[in-house]
């Protein structure tokens, strides 16, 4: 069985343009977050997802740079763009990765995947996500389904949003789909770990400058431990609010 986590990652960002390449401990938020889940002992694969515009050129360069599997589709149907990569590299169960969460947590991720494979020996779970009811901080998402689901995806899916995002014809027909939540033991959701601003920006540099030696992979206790010796840093990009579905 092939497991494979798929980095969806495009240069463009309307609310932080060029963000996947700014640079973080000297390494582009993309290194980073391939870097963390290559770390995982449960997944095969890490492939970057990214779009046949000219300027996502670099990303190709910087995947041939690394030696990491990528393929390149639709910047406005990222469906597709995840369905023909998982096709291209005969994926069968697909860890959804955003390419905005540089402090994305492998053990969690472990965690989720030996969670999704035990409850498919008890029933056929089509999608396993830590994001239907939030308990982890956001920026730590990961979203797992199988291959049938998505290609059940790709072809009945006809909603703008629903090509834009991949995974929401998934999760609001529960009627089609076996779905699942992945809980935290306690309720982080307040955090934010992820990239979006300047101000996340900042946050998650603080956080590389204090943890992070060039080597090592820090995991959610660690940030946590860090906040309760540095509360100040929760500050840094409280006010920041998230986009909603769509926007």
């Amino acid at each position: 069985m092939n497991i494979a986590a798929i980095i969806q990652a495009r240069f463009g960002s309307t609310r932080l343009p060029g963000k996947i390449i700014r640079l973080i401990s000297g390494k582009p938020i993309l290194w980073h977050v391939w870097n963390r889940l290559t770390h995982s002992k449960m997944i095969n694969d890490v492939i970057i997802a990214t779009t046949t515009n000219s300027e996502d050129d670099q990303i190709e360069n910087f995947c041939v740079e690394n030696n990491i599997h990528f393929n390149r589709g639709s910047a406005e149907d990222v469906l597709s763009r995840y369905y023909e990569t998982a096709k291209k590299f005969n994926v069968d169960i697909i860890i959804r990765i955003t390419s905005d969460c540089p402090v994305i947590d492998p053990e969690i991720l472990d965690d989720m995947i030996n969670f999704f494979k035990a409850e498919n020996c008890k029933y056929k779970l089509d999608y396993l996500s830590n994001t239907l009811e939030r308990t982890f901080p956001r920026g730590l998402d990961v979203e797992i389904f199988s291959f049938e689901a998505l290609q059940k995806t790709f072809s009945e899916a006809k909603e703008i949003y629903e090509r834009e995002h991949v995974t929401p014809y998934i999760y609001m027909h529960p009627e089609c789909f076996t779905l699942k939540n992945f809980y935290n033991d306690k309720d982080y959701s307040f955090h934010r770990w992820t990239v979006d601003t300047n101000d996340d920006l900042e946050l998650i540099k603080e956080i590389y400058i204090s943890l992070y030696n060039g080597n090592n992979i820090f995991l959610v206790k660690d940030i946590l431990k860090l906040f309760d010796i540095r509360p100040e840093l929760i500050k840094i990009n409280q006010t920041v609010k998230q986009k909603n579905l769509g926007e």
